[in-house]
């Protein structure tokens, strides 16, 4: 029998369309494994939300390893460690896996290519980081001449089929049960809205894009209403690799429409993320611009108001309806609509005055498609910090968005306080109105002006 090839786990966690289960495929019996490595990832270790996705989507991928008389071994440690472990007590040279960008996951490429025969493949973009550069060879910084010249490069590679069959090894290396990492919440589990709310696992992701295939000619005209809600929530399925923004790509090449053509651009954002943070692996925690080290965040460390506010955002407590109806959807679905994200996130950055990376973080642990390079660059771009991103001086009105977007009929299903008020009134209900609604935790005036005075500090400085 040929020598068993390992097949390295992380967020490609599919059948189809995966370089490296092809390859390994290809080479002799297929030994897949998924190492659960939270010391690695340290404070960017999986959080709560993203760790109930992961459960299922393991379990979901090891039914269809199952159907190929195959298995996923689970290992929970140093994933180099665990990968060495297994190499040797099987007899394997060779790990075949697809190219990951956060900075852990390359400094544990590296150590592994030191010990063994690592072969890496690029799956899970529709172009990888360095692949895209200026006429000088530079990676772009800007995501606008990053979208021309990935644009130009269309189209992509073909999607490649699942392998038809899967050799098994003589034998299984030993593997830890799913059950046993408690991946899953309990005492309490919070997460019935989440199981409500979505369907996991690659067959999932697929249904997910069949049914919406007919709606993204609509997606430009609909993406910003979250009360109607035109968004593909193929976002977590994306981030897990349940699905690989080739298959969409070419699922939807066909659409001839605005809509189309800007979800592309979405995918391509996706891209821009990960050329972001392989330039700046610091991205989720550094403020790329330095000056706005010196700008003067109140910080619920030390201060018992900003603590406070910080708590009411999180809970959805704020009293402004459109930012405390996203903040309850993101807590009960582990998702956000993305309009009201950069809504909710430009009001804790400048109404509350509280740093960008709170926020960061928060969704990191909340959110079923927390990702490390889409996170950190979008929270940048909001907060004016970034590489690419909007001028600080720029203040989202959330009254004024909500009402410009449409949101009432969002702001009933999650702010049920207010559901009985009509459109005219739910945006910003007046006091008499609230009932048990929290009033305002900050007047929009007083968080402009305070914000501004803050930006204004730090440019004089």
């Amino acid at each position: 029998m040929s020598e068993p090839q390992i097949l390295w786990l992380r967020r490609d966690l599919r059948m189809a369309d995966n370089p490296a289960l092809s390859a390994a495929a290809e080479k002799g019996p297929v030994i897949a494994v998924y190492v659960l490595d939270d010391e690695a990832a340290d404070h960017h270790a999986y959080g709560g939300a993203s760790r109930w996705w992961l459960h299922h989507s393991l379990e979901s991928l090891g039914k269809s390893f199952g159907k190929r008389n195959s298995r996923i071994i689970l290992r929970r440690g140093d994933a180099v460690e665990e990968l060495c472990k297994i190499a040797e007590g099987i007899g394997a040279q060779t790990v075949h896996a697809n190219r990951h960008y956060e900075p852990w996951w390359r400094k544990a490429q590296g150590k592994l290519d030191d010990k063994l025969d690592l072969q890496l493949y690029d799956g899970n973009y529709i172009f990888p980081p360095g692949f895209i550069t200026t006429g000088s060879g530079d990676p772009y910084k800007i995501y606008t001449p990053f979208y021309k010249a990935s644009k130009a490069k269309f189209p992509p590679r073909d999607a490649a089929p699942e392998p038809e069959t899967l050799s098994s090894p003589d034998q299984w290396p030993e593997s830890d049960e799913l059950s046993d990492w408690d991946l899953l919440p309990t005492n309490p589990d919070w997460s019935g809205g989440i199981a409500d709310f979505w369907e996991v696992g690659e067959d999932a992701a697929h249904e997910r894009l069949s049914e919406w295939e007919d709606d993204v000619g609509d997606y430009d005209d609909k993406r910003n209403l979250p009360s109607v809600d035109g968004s593909s929530r193929l976002s977590p399925h994306l981030h897990f690799g349940e699905i690989s923004p080739i298959q969409i790509w070419h699922a939807l090449k066909h659409k001839r429409s605005d809509g189309w053509d800007t979800y592309e651009s979405e995918l391509v954002w996706r891209d821009y993320a990960q050329n972001v943070i392989a330039q700046f692996p610091a991205y989720p925690s550094e403020n790329y611009r330095e000056d706005y080290d010196e700008l003067e965040w109140r910080d619920p460390d030390k201060d018992d108001d900003a603590a406070s506010d910080l708590r009411a955002w999180q809970k959805g407590q704020t009293g402004y309806p459109i930012v405390d109806a996203g903040m309850r959807q993101l807590w009960q679905t582990g998702w956000m609509h993305n309009r009201v994200r950069m809504i909710a996130a430009s009001f804790l950055i400048k109404h509350l005055l509280i740093d960008w990376r709170r926020g960061e973080q928060w969704f990191w642990d909340t959110l079923v498609d927390a990702d490390y390079a889409s996170n950190a660059t979008n929270w940048q771009w909001v907060s004016g910090t970034g590489v690419d991103s909007n001028m600080f001086v720029r203040i989202m009105a959330p009254l004024s968005q909500s009402e410009k977007f449409y949101a009432a009929g969002y702001i009933r299903e999650y702010v049920p306080e207010l559901a009985n008020l009509d459109d005219n009134e739910i945006h910003d209900p007046a006091d008499d109105k609230r009932g048990d609604y929290p009033e305002k935790i900050i007047a929009h005036k007083a968080g402009r002006e305070r914000a501004l005075d803050a930006y204004n500090a730090m440019k004089n400085g």
